[in-house]
């Protein structure tokens, strides 16, 4: 059965899709299976890998449509581009989700029903969350196994990582008990700069399951997704390439997926 990873930060701009989609890539090169969940109703990580509704179209089906009850997640699920990568997209649709699910049976466990009948065809499952603690974030933490928070090294980045946590500890001990913090992940990372060290520092110092990979800023990573592009393709012998190649070998150890070494 596959691990399932919410990748979550209720802050916006830290680097989560950058983290699933790339993380998704580099274990996929270590000969994982891997099903990247957009639950973000921005749809970057659909964009990323080339599935994002175009302005006017009538969206393809998705996970709203999942959530909704009108279709099973082994139906929207389509290729990323990325051999032995698949993607469920999201859409504009889920922005409205914590109105329109707001009465649907058992609401914090839809993600978690959905995943059962596709969890034995992949070795991890990741999913992409939003910038928000709302429904679909409850959701995915529901549904997840652990959560892998990718924080960036700024001080304000820092503040609402508390909240998170608080969050997880209520999701374990209400909803999902298997559920634990997987680890926090130090992104857009500038080693010249001493509030970058100082940030990556404290959370070495306050998170015990903080990963030792740290993710530079770089100017590949923000070039990549304009060319709907992972950086392991897009700059695959870059300083962020290799981060999230050695992110995802530590991930591995981790959870215990099964990956060349």
């Amino acid at each position: 059965m596959a691990y399932v990873t919410a990748v979550a930060n209720q802050k916006g701009g830290v680097g989560k899709t950058t983290t699933a989609v790339n993380l998704a890539a580099a274990l996929a090169g270590l000969g994982a299976g891997v099903l990247v969940v957009d639950c973000d109703a921005q749809a970057n990580a659909s964009s990323i890998f080339g599935a994002k509704t175009a302005p006017g179209e009538a969206p393809a089906a998705g996970l709203f449509d999942v959530l909704a009850g009108r279709a099973a997640l082994a139906e929207v699920i389509r290729p990323s581009g990325i051999e032995r990568v698949d993607l469920a997209p999201a859409s504009i649709d889920l922005a409205a989700a914590d109105l329109e699910l707001a009465n649907a049976p058992r609401r914090e466990f839809l993600i978690a029903g959905a995943l059962e009948a596709v969890r034995d065809r992949y070795d991890c499952i990741l999913l992409d969350c939003g910038p928000s603690l709302g429904l679909l974030t409850l959701n995915a933490l529901a549904a997840a196994d652990g959560v892998l928070v990718p924080v960036q090294c700024e001080y304000l980045a820092m503040e609402g990582l508390g909240a998170l946590l608080d969050t997880v500890n209520r999701v374990t001990n209400a909803f999902n008990p298997r559920l634990r913090l997987l680890g926090v992940v130090a992104t857009m990372y500038d080693g010249r700069t001493r509030l970058s060290r100082d940030v990556a520092e404290q959370l070495r110092n306050h998170i015990p399951s903080m990963f030792a990979t740290v993710i530079p800023r770089s100017v590949r990573l923000s070039e990549a997704p304009s060319h709907q592009r992972t950086v392991l393709q897009h700059a695959p012998d870059s300083r962020g390439s290799e981060a999230y190649q050695e992110l995802a070998r530590e991930f591995a150890a981790r959870t215990g997926i099964g990956v060349a070494t």
